[in-house]
């Protein structure tokens, strides 16, 4: 097929980037007329700029950050929407060798549940406290990204007060690794493949994943500037049926091993390849032990790549719990908008695929895999629940920011 459409995707050398690397080398893209350029950057907040000005027409981005340039939290914020997630979990907590040695003398295991290990934080720092020592310091790779929320919510709800009791800084996903190294952090919450590299390079420990906070949980989305996608909705409707090509093509188990040749590429990651495949096998490092997390990052089951207007929602909810935005309706409204659930069954429904019967659901509320109603194919959602045994109704805003408001640091 002759190239129809030129698009210029930025993305960040991240595994969870897979999806935009496979669509362009494994020819997903070209198939439906998209010469698809890839451009590597190195930090989310040049992603950001460089969509806002117009170098890029779409980006791979954290889930947040979309609704956050629409809600005018970011400099250079432009209309930007989400037609399109990019694959569920594929991110970690690590902590450095020491301050897991102190974690596992208050009670930590080495079975990266976020409870056991979240309470052996609250003692170390509260001993620390006790000593007059200051705050451990954290790293998150943006303000308004999921890792700053879900690490948020996994100390608040261990009895941890962020920004307090925890330091959290501003690092980008790259200089991880080199900072957990010098000391500059006592731990960080990051995107594959930076919690295995610690691991591997003898710098840090794993002692809690996304996958266990928030089960089948948002992390990356496709970000698309909005005046582009109104006015190309065909070469955007032809790239959502690329990447949804590419993400089956990533959910397949047979194909995990070119996979992650792909990814560790000059062109793209430019690390080894075993850094990548712990995260695609399910088989995460922790210390000497290796352990089977099997939806550690989902790239196509579970409807991974659907843009819930419920997952957009809990992310407002969390910039609201975190000072970042006052709420009010409209703001809210801004956020269910910014994901674009009709523009994803627009381009797929001839594809004839699994699409959800509705655009939002009740978060945390699947225990376990659940045949759902779907149009096209059958599909089946979930478990999805919260580490703490939260739910999150997108119909009830108002009363989940309340009670987040007056929850007590237990």
């Amino acid at each position: 097929m002759s190239q129809a459409h030129q698009i210029t995707a930025g993305f960040m050398p991240l595994l969870d980037s897979a999806l935009l690397v496979a669509a362009k080398e494994k020819g997903f893209a070209a198939a439906e007329g998209v010469d698809l350029v890839l451009m590597r950057e190195t930090s989310w907040a040049n992603i950001r700029d460089r969509l806002a000005v117009g170098h890029f027409q779409v980006a791979h981005m954290l889930a947040p950050m979309p609704i956050a340039s629409n809600l005018g939290l970011t400099p250079l914020a432009s209309r930007t929407i989400a037609p399109m997630a990019l694959g569920l979990g594929g991110n970690a907590v690590t902590v450095s060798n020491t301050l897991w040695r102190a974690m596992e003398a208050h009670g930590a295991r080495a079975d990266l549940d976020p409870m056991s290990s979240g309470l052996a934080l609250k003692a170390v720092l509260a001993g620390r406290a006790a000593k007059g020592l200051a705050p451990l310091r954290f790293a998150v790779v943006h303000p308004h990204s999921g890792h700053n929320y879900e690490l948020r919510y996994w100390l608040a709800a261990c009895g941890v007060e962020p920004d307090r009791d925890v330091e959290i800084v501003v690092v980008p996903p790259p200089l991880m690794l080199d900072a957990i190294g010098a000391g500059g952090i006592d731990g960080y919450c990051v995107g594959e493949p930076w919690n295995t590299a610690a691991d591997i390079l003898g710098y840090g420990r794993i002692v809690t994943v996304k996958a266990a906070i928030w089960k089948s949980s948002p992390e990356k989305v496709l970000g698309v500037e909005a005046r582009w996608a109104e006015a190309n909705p065909e070469a955007l409707a032809a790239l959502l049926r690329a990447l949804y090509q590419a993400a089956r093509w990533c959910g397949d188990a047979a194909n995990r091993e070119e996979l992650a040749s792909l990814i560790a590429g000059p062109a793209f990651l430019a690390r080894p390849a075993d850094w990548m495949t712990p995260a695609l096998s399910g088989r995460i490092r922790a210390g000497g032990d290796i352990l089977a997390v099997d939806d550690f990052f989902i790239p196509f089951a579970k409807a991974a790549t659907f843009p819930w207007k419920s997952h957009a929602l809990w992310f407002y909810t969390q910039m609201v719990r975190w000072g970042q935005v006052s709420h009010d309706k409209s703001k809210e409204a801004v956020a269910r908008e910014t994901y674009r659930p009709d523009l994803y069954r627009s381009a797929l429904k001839p594809l004839g695929v699994a699409l959800p019967g509705a655009n939002a659901k009740v978060e945390g509320a699947l225990g376990a895999a659940t045949p759902v109603g779907s149009a096209g194919a059958s599909l089946t959602l979930g478990p999805d629940g919260f580490f703490d045994g939260g739910l999150f109704d997108p119909d009830e805003i108002d009363a989940y920011i309340s009670a987040q408001s007056r929850a007590a640091i237990r």
